[in-house]
């Protein structure tokens, strides 16, 4: 019950500090002229830039919570804090990343290597985890379980990272479709988590969760406020976090098959297509000649809004998030699961 209670409270600071600083947040934005067109609307009005920041922030204040409750009340007694303060740590310095990128964007930009290669330093502190090094294998889908010894922690944890960070920050470009999809990932970890009694997993999604499901009430169309690469980049970088100290990476695979669909998509222009439309009279939105996106391919597809295009892509990732979740249900019961044991109690 305590620790139901715990969940409970990390969540409810989280969406609290988000709900209640945003608009703060976004006035200060517009008055120092920090906004971005929306470029899927009639009329390019400036929209409130950066709002990761926020969200970055109240996950932290959550996290806080978390270690306030265990050292003083007693809370998630068997909890280790060494993987849970790793992730956070990983977290924190993708999300900087991506406040650096944000602000360095309307000026020279980051370019594509740059973007895959910052995040790896952020890998460090997972990389040196006891539990990290010691476990040298994942399971595989369709190979099952496979020993990679030392490249697992040397080479595919920072890969992870930095991959997961990059496509969350692919998929991207209309109101509310990044925080949905980073909303959606989340839900399916903490799910896995709770099923198989990873304290350190619920803890860190419970808190995204929190902060994501109340960004959503300012991002969604028509946005007040945009993400901006501090979240794209962060909400990739947890995903793959609690994957790798949770020991769930093929859960966390599995979630980002659309993303890998974006890749794809995205190689045909050479990385360089958004997943903007072309705004019609009647409101819907056109996809540009070369399609370069997931979003283009829905918007080939018929005369859909912006809503209703992101709506249709969190419809397919709600159909991910559901097999992942069968194929790990049905490896659970059967008693292939994390070949290790869970990491951080």
């Amino acid at each position: 019950m305590i620790e139901t209670v715990g969940i409970i409270l990390v969540f409810v600071v989280a969406f609290v500090s988000t709900f209640f600083t945003m608009p703060f947040f976004i006035k200060r934005m517009h008055a120092q002229k920090i906004t971005w067109a929306d470029f899927n609307k009639k009329e390019l009005t400036p929209v409130a830039g950066m709002g990761g920041i926020i969200v970055l922030l109240s996950f932290v204040f959550s996290m806080m919570l978390a270690l306030f409750l265990r050292a003083y009340l007693d809370f998630f007694s068997g909890l280790d804090l060494l993987p849970l303060l790793a992730a956070m740590l990983t977290i924190i310095i993708v999300g900087l990343i991506g406040i650096v990128d944000d602000v360095i964007g309307w000026t020279k930009g980051i370019r594509q290597y740059q973007h895959a290669l910052f995040p790896l330093f952020a890998a460090l502190p997972l990389m040196v985890l006891p539990q990290v090094i010691g476990n040298t294998g994942i399971q595989v889908p369709f190979l099952g379980f496979v020993n990679f010894g030392i490249i697992y922690s040397l080479v595919l944890v920072p890969v992870a990272i930095t991959g997961a960070s990059n496509a969350s920050n692919m998929l991207a470009g209309l109101n509310g479709l990044e925080a949905g999809m980073g909303l959606l990932n989340a839900l399916a970890l903490l799910i896995v988590a709770l099923v198989v009694g990873s304290t350190s997993v619920a803890i860190l999604m419970t808190g995204m969760i929190g902060a994501l499901f109340a960004f959503l009430f300012f991002n969604w169309t028509p946005a007040k406020v945009f993400p901006g690469d501090s979240l794209t980049l962060m909400m990739g970088a947890g995903i793959a976090a609690a994957s790798i100290i949770g020991n769930m990476e093929k859960v966390g695979f599995m979630l980002f098959a659309l993303h890998f669909i974006e890749l794809i998509l995205k190689e045909r222009t050479k990385m360089q297509a958004q997943g903007f439309g072309i705004i019609q009279p009647d409101g819907t939105l056109k996809a540009p000649e070369k399609i370069g996106s997931l979003t283009h391919v829905v918007m080939r597809m018929g005369k859909f809004t912006e809503r209703q295009v992101v709506l249709i892509i969190l419809g397919a990732q709600l159909a991910v998030v559901i097999f992942a979740l069968f194929v790990f249900w049905h490896n659970h019961t059967l008693g292939f699961t994390i070949s290790k044991g869970v990491l951080g109690g």
